[in-house]
């Protein structure tokens, strides 16, 4: 099953290299430099809004070095930025040869309820030869069948470690490794990635750090 490199940029950001093409997603605030500097994307994916997923500051350069790229988002975000932002809803799909890009779910999750909830829109990159990856965005929520690897928000204002393990199990992958790890100090760390090592159920676990690759 090993057809895909997936490579972390710092907290949600990962980029998926496939037989057909080369994928970014979230490249946000808390992403190295290094995912900024990237080329010879075929689509940059943003699930939601918010500036950690999203940065904005830093995009511009991103898009000029890569101005052939699909570029999509959430409802929400494209209607933010305009053209040449796609919105990318619960059900579409942007094909690459033997690659699909598949859109997930809806509704960001509640971080309080004073604060209205944004659209939030999950990933799925699918290699008909290869692995199918899971990238959710911030939200436990949606949980799709035949997942080979999940991006596993670690940590975040929305989530508590219980629904973390619930999630890991529900989607039951059999690759998971971390995203959305920025908030979590590296003395506390451990405490959330053993949480889901002992219980998520997920075999293999990768703990890749934040410029770290991994094939799969």
């Amino acid at each position: 099953m090993e057809n895909m490199l997936v490579t972390r940029f710092g907290h949600a950001a990962v980029l998926v290299e496939t037989e057909d093409a080369r994928v970014l997603l979230d490249p946000g605030v808390f992403s190295v430099d290094e995912v900024f500097e990237l080329e010879r994307l075929d689509a940059i994916v943003v699930t939601h809004q918010h500036p950690d997923h999203l940065d904005r500051s830093r995009a511009d350069a991103l898009l000029a070095r890569n101005r052939g790229a699909l570029l999509l988002a959430d409802p929400q975000t494209v209607e933010q930025l305009g053209a040449p932002w796609r919105a990318h809803r619960d059900g579409d799909r942007a094909t690459f040869g033997s690659t699909t890009i598949a859109a997930v779910g809806e509704l960001h999750a509640e971080i309080a309820p004073q604060l209205p909830r944004v659209s939030n829109v999950g990933v799925l990159v699918r290699s008909e030869t290869g692995p199918t990856i899971f990238h959710p965005g911030d939200s436990y929520a949606t949980v799709p069948a035949d997942v080979d690897v999940l991006a596993l928000p670690l940590s975040a204002p929305w989530a508590k470690v219980s629904e973390t393990i619930a999630f890991a199990q529900q989607v039951a992958p059999a690759i998971a490794f971390p995203i959305h790890d920025r908030t979590i100090s590296d003395a506390a760390y451990d405490i959330y990635w053993n949480h889901v090592a002992n219980f998520g159920g997920v075999a293999d676990l990768r703990r890749l750090g934040q410029t770290e690759a991994t094939q799969v």
